[in-house]
Order: C-alpha cells, then sequence, then structure tokens
C-alpha cells in the first residue's frame, strides 16, 4: 500500500475544527473574549490531537505494521487501534505491565483488540527502556514483528514526535488571525510544540501542563528542533494548574468543571481540559490579560462518560505519585506509571 493509497481523507476529518464564541462573565468582566477551539470534534475515533499527531505519521507509515506503546489505559493505542481498523493496516501496541496479560482485558484494551490490534505486555524495567535501540529489537522480535525492520513503523508513547509537533502546526494555522492568546492542555507536549509553530508572529501560546516535575519545558524545545531545526514561536507554560499531578483532581476542578459544562453545554474531560480551563479562567480573574484580548481554549477531548476521571479499582492516596516516563536515571528510583491510573472514559488528550 503507498502512502497516496493511504489518504486518510476518506476518514471525513472535520477540518478546520469548529471555533466558537462563548459568553462567560468571569472573562466578559475584564474585557476578555473567550473561544472554543472544538478539536474533539474532528473526528470519533481519532479525535482532537490525536488525529493532528497520528495522521503525518500514518502517512509516513504507508501502510506498513504500526507498533506503538502505551500503559493499560492509553488513548494513543485506542487511537492507533482505530485507526488500524479503518484504514486496513496492521498495529501492535507495547502495553506496560507484564502483569496485565494473566487476567481479563480492560475495557480499553478490549477495545484495542477489537479494532485488531495485537497486544504485547512488557515489565515496566523494559517499557522505559525501549528507547534503546537492542531494547527495542528485541521488544520488535518477542511481539512478532518479524522480517525486515522497515516492515515495521514505530510511533513512541503518546504519538509525540517530529512528524507530529508538524501536524499540530494545522492548529496554529486555523486560529491565525482569530485569538490573540491560544491556551491548551500539555501531556507530553507535542501539541503545544505544533501550535506555537503554526501561530502567527503576533499570537502565543500557554501551555498548561497536567502533571508536575518542570521538565516539559525541554523537551518540547528538543521536539521543535526535531522538527523545525530551531525553537519556534511565542510559548510558554504555566505549571500551576495541575492540581496534585497527573490523574488527579481535586473537589475545585471538579465543581469547576461542572460548572464550565454547564454554563457552556460542554462536557469538560477532568485530567486535561478542565485543567487547562481552570487555568485560563484564574489568568483571566487575576488581570493576566488586557481588555480586547481574545483567548481561545483547545478543548482536545471528552469524557466518554462524564464524571469518571479514573479506573475504580486503583488506589488514589496521597502516597500515589503519577508522573509520566521521562529519560531514566538507573541511579534513581523507578518512577511510577501513569497510564496505570488513566482513565479509559478519557478521549482525546495526551
Amino acid at each position: 500500500m503507498t502512502s497516496e493509497a493511504l489518504a486518510l481523507s476518506h476518514l471525513r476529518p472535520r477540518l478546520p475544527s469548529p471555533l466558537r464564541q462563548v459568553q462567560d462573565e468571569r472573562f466578559a468582566r475584564h474585557g476578555v473574549r473567550l473561544l472554543l477551539k472544538r478539536d474533539d470534534l474532528i473526528h470519533p475515533d481519532l479525535p482532537g490531537n490525536k488525529w493532528r499527531k497520528l495522521a503525518p505519521n500514518l502517512r509516513a507509515a504507508a501502510g506498513r505494521t504500526v507498533l506503538t506503546f502505551g500503559g493499560a489505559y492509553s488513548n494513543h493505542l485506542r487511537a492507533t487501534a482505530a485507526a488500524g481498523r479503518l484504514l486496513g493496516f496492521a498495529t501492535i501496541g507495547v502495553v506496560r505491565g507484564e502483569e496485565l496479560a494473566a487476567g481479563p482485558l480492560n475495557p480499553s484494551l478490549a477495545r484495542c483488540a477489537a479494532d485488531g490490534m495485537r497486544l504485547h505486555f512488557v515489565d515496566r524495567t523494559t517499557y522505559r527502556a525501549k528507547g534503546d535501540e537492542q531494547v527495542l529489537e528485541a521488544i520488535l522480535r518477542a511481539a512478532g514483528a518479524t522480517g525486515a525492520r522497515d516492515a515495521v513503523y514505530v510511533v513512541p508513547e503518546g504519538g509525540s514526535n517530529a512528524l507530529a509537533a508538524q501536524g499540530c502546526t494545522g492548529l496554529g494555522e486555523e486560529l491565525r488571525g482569530a485569538a490573540d492568546v491560544v491556551a491548551v492542555a500539555c501531556g507530553t507536549g507535542g501539541t503545544l510544540a505544533g501550535l506555537a509553530a503554526g501561530l502567527g508572529p503576533d499570537q502565543r501560546a500557554i501551555g498548561f501542563p497536567v502533571l508536575k516535575g518542570g521538565f516539559l519545558g525541554d523537551e518540547i524545545r528538543t521536539l521543535q528542533r526535531a522538527a523545525f531545526g530551531a525553537p519556534v514561536g511565542d510559548w510558554s507554560l504555566d505549571d500551576r494548574f495541575h492540581c496534585g499531578g497527573y490523574a488527579r483532581t481535586t473537589p475545585e476542578l471538579d465543581a469547576f468543571a461542572e460548572d464550565f459544562g454547564a454554563r457552556h453545554r460542554l462536557p469538560v474531560e477532568r485530567l486535561y481540559v478542565a485543567k487547562m480551563l481552570y487555568g485560563l479562567t484564574a489568568l483571566t480573574v487575576d488581570g493576566a490579560f488586557a481588555p480586547g484580548t481574545t483567548v481561545a481554549a483547545v478543548i482536545t477531548g471528552q469524557p466518554l462518560e462524564p464524571d469518571q476521571s479514573h479506573e475504580p479499582d486503583q488506589p488514589h492516596g496521597p502516597e500515589q505519585s503519577h508522573e509520566p516516563d521521562r529519560p531514566h536515571d538507573p541511579a534513581a528510583p523507578d518512577p511510577p506509571d501513569p497510564e496505570d491510573f488513566k482513565s479509559s472514559e478519557t478521549v482525546g488528550t495526551l
């Protein structure tokens, strides 16, 4: 199958995604105009940044088997499996946690399997070392990705690579001339990296990390160097609104999300979108934007089922930490695995 044959257009993505103004007195009283960029409506199976990040990678794969990585409740795995079903190519999902192979599949992984994805479970030590070429080759062999190495196209965890960042420039281009400031939730940073590159010179982007740690800026700059040759665009991060870390919410965040959703008839996804909207509203109330400013909030996903932001069988005590995989220091304690706490009901953001 050629890259031309693997045209995504027949899936009828809704591009550009809808942009609508909403009336919210918390913004209006400060002279700020609020727009919602509904990237969650691009495609029912590949919504939001999943479409923008996967599409260029799937074109590059050109029908080859796609192997990618994720945790037990990975939205990225689900989107990749759905793309394989819709476009007719094979997919392999390398899943963190070999113990998961012994029990019944959770709803998220069952959905992947139903879409034809072959699941391969690995221990967490192997998973963290997947960036090592020898480890990757061993994973490929164990996962049954036999034959020539170039017969398999590898997409990184979360789909964030140079092609993904390039794909997300379309988000910024669609917003040129429409807003002064664009806000987006950040997990791995690929969406912000591309968004900022696509905006015009008189626009700026604000990323709201959904996890704590303070390392995301360096990762975004690295992505931009790989995608565009150098850091590009006017962007910044505000890490005050992660609400305790990845996959954490607070009563205040939940109340805000319920209120925002009721005001604007918008189901608000808790782990990403709610934190971005919460932070954007707080900045507005604090006077961070001059009167006359237009801000656009990118809605990258919606909950499939409202009010279910955690897997119910997982503990969420204060001793739990929810941080993503990052470059691993062998001398440091093993970092926890956030995807193990990620809800199968959350769609559309990384």
